[in-house]
């Protein structure tokens, strides 16, 4: 059975884009005649069935399913059934606690729901981020430099020699694990970091979300990752281009856009 790493790798040479969709239902932006529970689970069904040819992969964001209790639980563990024996599905869901909780969240992801990635938080240090690599397989994507105005909060505190912190971590997280297990989480949005943070995490895997509606400059990301690993996800400006019932035809073009844009022919 090919890992996680090697579906991604396989994905995109079959697909031939670096293009991953992000799935992150908001039930008020939903086309009208979708804005319901039963809706929304129409609605995921449906980008996906539109787009699987189009995409190496997808990123579904958890939080939009998790705030609708068991209904949005039970929307969540089909859709990724139905996407996940197709092409590989990170588990957007930013989990991040001591080893115990971690051990836990990581079941969850991993065999409840059966996601092949999750995004993990590190600022609680190795033994909260250990429990998710002993899933042999599967992928783990830690926040490296964040797409959100916030994270120059923390992340670019400069730390013992001069370092930003989001450096400092990623360096010392690259122990944690080999490329075929660990990645990084950077937005798309920070133009002038994306070559240094490549170069720096060398061969591991980039997830690089904040393309389009956040600001994140398709051509700089696409400069910055040249000869990397790298898949560059984009959510909104994707699956939510019109309200209209012919929503669909948008969300294709969108996504042929953007396939195209991230072309590895």
């Amino acid at each position: 059975m090919l890992s996680t790493f090697e579906r991604f790798k396989s994905s995109q040479e079959v697909k031939k884009t670096r293009l991953c969709i992000g799935i992150d239902p908001v039930i008020e932006r939903l086309p009208i005649h979708l804005q319901s529970v039963e809706g929304l689970k129409q609605f995921c069904n449906e980008i996906f069935d539109s787009t699987e040819d189009l995409c190496c992969c997808y990123k579904i964001n958890f939080a939009f399913f998790e705030y609708l209790g068991v209904d949005g639980f039970i929307i969540l563990k089909d859709l990724i059934k139905r996407i996940g024996s197709n092409v590989p599905v990170i588990a957007d869901a930013k989990r991040g606690d001591i080893g115990n909780s971690s051990q836990y969240y990581a079941e969850s992801v991993f065999n409840y729901f059966n996601a092949d990635a999750i995004t993990v938080n590190p600022y609680m240090g190795y033994d909260s981020v250990q429990p998710f690599l002993e899933h042999k397989g599967k992928f783990v994507f830690l926040l490296g430099l964040t797409s959100n105005p916030g994270s120059r909060d923390f992340q670019r505190l400069m730390v013992e020699g001069d370092v930003p912190l989001y450096e400092k971590v990623i360096t010392l997280s690259k122990k944690w694990g080999d490329n075929y297990s660990l990645g990084y989480v950077v937005g798309a949005t920070h133009h002038k970091e994306l070559k240094r943070i490549a170069e720096l995490v060398d061969s591991y895997m980039l997830l690089l979300p904040g393309i389009g509606t956040q600001g994140g400059k398709l051509e700089v990301a696409m400069e910055a990752i040249k000869g990397k690993n790298a898949i560059i996800n984009v959510s909104r400006d994707i699956i939510f281009p019109s309200q209209n019932e012919n929503y669909l035809e948008k969300v294709r073009e969108k996504a042929q856009f953007y396939k195209e844009k991230l072309d590895l022919s």
